[in-house]
Parts: C-alpha cells; sequence; structure tokens
C-alpha cells in the first residue's frame, strides 16, 4: 500500500484548520465555515486528543510518516536547546521544506517530488533525498540541467510562488533559482502555527 504524505482538504477538515496550499477560499475547511449550518463540535477534546491531534498536523505540514517523526522528537529531545523549538527546526531543515520555502515548489508534496527527482544540488552536489538535512551556509541550487527545462520556467514565471514569503533564515536568489542558508530556522519564522509542547507532551506519555 502506498503511504501518503501529502496534505487533502479532508486533512484540513478534520484538523479545523487550513493546512494545505490551496488558495485562501478555495480550501475544504474555509468553505465549511462560510455554510450557514456548519457542523460545530460541541464535546470538549481530552488532553491526549488534543496532543494527538497537534502531532497529527505537524505530520501532516511536513509530509513525514510517524517512525520518522518520532525520530526527529527523540533527536531534538537530546540536542541543547528547547526540544519543541529544536524539533520544528529539524522539520524546517529538511530539504524538500526549504525548496518549498525559497518557492520553488507548489507545495511541500510537490517539492519532495521534484526533489526526489533530482533537480537540486546542495554545495554544488545532486541530492534527491527529501528529508536531506541542510545546514546554516549550504546553498540550494537549481541544477544547470533543469534550469533547461520546464522547472525553471515554472518557478520564475507562477504568480502563487513570487507572492510566497521567503523565511529570514535563506536568502533567495531569484533569477538563479538559488537559496543560501544564512541562519537556523526559528519558529517565528514558521507560516502556520505549531504548538511543539502538545507534541512532546503527547510523546512523553508513551
Amino acid at each position: 500500500m502506498k503511504l501518503r504524505t501529502s496534505i487533502s482538504c479532508k486533512d484540513c477538515v478534520r484538523m479545523g484548520e487550513k493546512l494545505c496550499s490551496k488558495p485562501a477560499g478555495k480550501c475544504g475547511v474555509e468553505r465549511k465555515r462560510l455554510r450557514r449550518n456548519a457542523y460545530v463540535p460541541t464535546r470538549r477534546m481530552s488532553d491526549y486528543g488534543t496532543q494527538l491531534k497537534e502531532k497529527q498536523k505537524a505530520r501532516l505540514i511536513y509530509g513525514v510518516m510517524e517512525r520518522q517523526f518520532r525520530n526527529y522528537v527523540n533527536k531534538a529531545s537530546k540536542m541543547d536547546g528547547v526540544t519543541g523549538e529544536n524539533l520544528l527546526s529539524l522539520l524546517e531543515s529538511r530539504l524538500d521544506n526549504v525548496v518549498f520555502r525559497l518557492g520553488f515548489g507548489r507545495s511541500r508534496a510537490h517539492s519532495r517530488q521534484i526533489v526526489s527527482h533530482g533537480h537540486f544540488l546542495v554545495n554544488g552536489v545532486k541530492v534527491d533525498v527529501p528529508s536531506f538535512m541542510v545546514r546554516q551556509g549550504d546553498k540550494v541550487e537549481l541544477s544547470a540541467k533543469s534550469k533547461k527545462s520546464e522547472m525553471y520556467k515554472l518557478i520564475q514565471s507562477d504568480e502563487e510562488l513570487s507572492e510566497r514569503s521567503v523565511p529570514d533564515w535563506v536568502k533567495l536568489d531569484k533569477s538563479n533559482v538559488l537559496g543560501d542558508i544564512i541562519a537556523k530556522p526559528e519558529t517565528d519564522d514558521m507560516e502556520i502555527g505549531i504548538q511543539t509542547r502538545l507534541i512532546i507532551e503527547y510523546y512523553s506519555r508513551r
């Protein structure tokens, strides 16, 4: 069975907030809110349920399977600093996420696909592993071969990609499809809020 790592509108509705990359007003959860008789749950969710939901939300956003996500949590707990902040830094440092955040991919799922197809270089070397961890000082760029393909035209002409804001921890050279990692990802740079405290509490129960 194929493992699904992309976000659908059903996921957004289930989580109660927009997580997918569809334009504003196009996501199912937003349309549902506009319905006059939209269902509003009245039963209070348990602490465990709230923690589980937040963990699932983070997994869906970054397209990470359970075992890999647990490994990130374990690694974050062994690093210096706040575990929750370390976790987000690890997730944001994935190559597929970096490609997305630079505006080279329409969604994280799309970015994961084009990374897997070998379109990008890290420090001049082709990397086709979406989970590859980039570090401060690394350079991520579209390969010379891919710059001659439709991929380059898409990145340069797509209005949605052009309008996406770039986080402070990367420096973008759009014309050359190049991004420099100039700092460590910070929680303030997240485009979707994730309550990491709930995630850490969820795994501390297990």
